[in-house]
């Protein structure tokens, strides 16, 4: 998960579940699916996010205010491997350009990063990178001057295509996007009672790092597909209300908490597969 383009153009569209079986058979002429989705029954894997925010929500509302040059703070995991990272990661705007910069973190040393301490090359799953040591150390700075605290858990299924050589060009359809107002630094699997952002709708994301894929036109022209904006923390918020992200499920249903946080020496297999119908 660690192949990131530092700099790169993404184009979304909602579409129904229908278009995207017809859509995966175009795609297929030109892009292999990606070796995360390859064997799994629902060619997808699981895409995790804690998203931090201030108290005011104020990275949702330079969203909504449709501000062009933005940022937004997340966690971002994959698996329930306790060596795998949780990637740090600033997710910046800048115009039309998507930037990131993120650091792989170890996942027992996230809740202290979270609770103020400065990072180290210790708390790095690479501890030799100083690249990623630099990026963390940059979103710890974001989020203490701007008294960021976890705030929304987004989880969804990707399936996605790109070519194995070079991830100039890649082509992703998330599914299930579900949301749910969190006020810890836990990294569970899925929320307890989430809010299904986007319905059945699949969010198709086209990304591409400098020209414009001539068959990416094609595919949008044939399949009569209209660009739309679709941010995921966002839109969970929009749909469901401020005082809802606002809300600390802790105060609500404490002793109903069954998820573990997930550190190197202890957790559970959590990960509960949200299952597909493929065509």
């Amino acid at each position: 998960m660690s192949r990131l383009q530092h700099q790169r153009f993404e184009l979304k569209y909602w579409i129904t579940e229908e278009k995207a079986r017809c859509l995966r058979e175009f795609v297929r002429v030109y892009l292999p699916l990606d070796g995360y989705g390859a064997g799994q029954p629902d060619s997808s894997y699981p895409t995790l996010s804690l998203y931090l925010d201030t108290g005011a929500l104020d990275t949702y509302w330079h969203v909504i205010a449709g501000h062009k040059n933005r940022f937004k703070l997340r966690l971002r995991y994959y698996d329930e491997r306790p060596d795998s990272p949780v990637f740090f990661e600033i997710k910046r705007r800048v115009g039309e350009i998507i930037i990131k910069d993120r650091g792989g973190v170890r996942k027992d040393a996230v809740r202290p990063l979270l609770g103020g301490q400065m990072p180290e090359p210790r708390h790095l799953l690479q501890p030799w990178d100083a690249g990623q040591l630099a990026a963390v150390q940059k979103f710890c700075r974001h989020m203490l001057a701007m008294q960021a605290a976890p705030r929304m858990h987004v989880a969804y299924r990707r399936e996605a295509y790109e070519d194995p050589a070079n991830n100039a060009v890649r082509l992703t359809f998330d599914r299930r996007v579900e949301s749910a107002p969190t006020r810890s630094a836990r990294l569970i699997a899925r929320s307890e009672r989430p809010h299904v952002v986007f319905g059945p709708t699949v969010i198709l994301e086209l990304k591409f790092t400098n020209r414009y894929p001539k068959w990416f036109q094609d595919l949008v022209e044939i399949f009569d597909l209209t660009q739309m904006g679709a941010a995921k923390y966002a839109e969970g918020i929009d749909t469901r209300g401020e005082e809802w992200a606002r809300r600390d499920p802790r105060r609500e249903r404490a002793a109903d908490i069954v998820e573990e946080f997930l550190t190197a020496s202890q957790y559970e297999a959590v990960f509960e597969k949200v299952r597909h119908t493929v065509g």
